[in-house]
């Protein structure tokens, strides 16, 4: 044991300093390690955060059964979609209209022709003669943006305007 004391007791004071210097650099490593661990304690919450906050595997478990359920609500949407887009191509999208006045003994312009397209160029064009005596109403088909019957100058007008307006493939005349 004297041995040991006379071979540190001249170099007791450079090893209380390393001493010191080890304790205070562990003290720092310490307080890092604190820091680190309650960032990691945060991120753990807001990943639990929504389950019951015991178990990670049962956050996870319900974040895997609200996807699926979002996945299946999409599914459905983008079915319902594609429905909406094939009765919509049936629907009115292209409409003319000329307001005429075919006749000199009334004024007004109150005759009109109405062509009702779909994005096909199918549908109908309407015809309306207003006269002193009374009003006709007339209906022509139309396919692919013609008419099988004779069209007046007005229904011709109409149609032209119809197939005019609107979006898509529709372009006959």
């Amino acid at each position: 044991m004297d041995d040991l004391n006379r071979l540190v007791t001249p170099s007791l004071g450079a090893i209380v300093v390393v001493l010191v210097f080890a304790v205070i650099v562990l003290l720092v490593a310490v307080v890092i390690l604190a820091r680190r661990i309650a960032g990691l304690d945060r991120r753990i919450g807001s990943l639990t955060r929504g389950g019951d906050g015991t178990s990670l595997e049962s956050t996870i478990q319900a974040h895997i059964d609200k996807v699926g359920t979002l996945t299946r609500g999409v599914d459905e949407l983008a079915s319902r979609s594609a429905m909406l887009e094939r009765t919509q191509r049936r629907a009115i999208q292209r409409v003319g209209l000329v307001r005429f006045n075919p006749f000199e003994d009334t004024g007004g312009n109150q005759s009109f022709a109405l062509a009702l397209l779909d994005q096909h160029g199918d549908g109908l064009v309407i015809s309306s003669l207003h006269a002193r005596a009374g009003t006709r109403v007339y209906g022509k088909a139309i396919a692919a943006g013609k008419s099988e019957a004779a069209l007046s100058d007005e229904e011709g007008e109409a149609l032209k305007q119809a197939l005019g307006s609107g979006t898509g493939p529709a372009k006959a005349g």
